[in-house]
């Protein structure tokens, strides 16, 4: 990777996520962080993914929640309804810490809504009875 300041380009390589290929992307980066020039995937999935990386990355986060009353499981698996910020992840996860879910709980069922201020939904991913 090369250094980035005023005037000079800087490269960044990312593993693409898209597929289970995992292309090696290079990105070069202009002075004003705009994608110049792209190499590496081996699809157009990986040119918007890398795209995006670089521009404002995003995560889904998944995890698991105490399934209260539940006769059938202790937790529920659920996850962000959307990708959120990448930096706004470790907020979510401690927003969760403190979430339980009420059986019976389905598949889709909004567990949490607007976590950590992010505007997305946490949904059950697992049935809990």
């Amino acid at each position: 990777m090369g250094a980035g300041g005023a005037g000079k380009k800087s490269d960044k390589v990312l593993t693409c996520i898209r597929c289970p290929r995992g292309c090696r992307i290079t990105v070069a980066l202009g002075a004003d962080g705009e994608v110049e020039a792209l190499s590496g995937n081996a699809c157009p999935r990986g040119d918007s993914y890398a795209r995006a990386e670089v521009a404002a990355p995003v995560r889904m986060v998944t995890t698991t929640v105490p399934a209260d009353g539940a006769r059938d499981v202790a937790r529920v698996a659920v996850k962000t309804a959307r990708e959120v910020p990448k930096d706004a992840v470790l907020d979510v996860v401690r927003a969760l810490a403190d979430v339980r879910a009420t059986a019976p709980v389905e598949i889709g069922d909004v567990v949490a809504r607007d976590v950590a201020g992010t505007g997305v939904d946490i949904v059950a991913t697992s049935r809990a009875r």
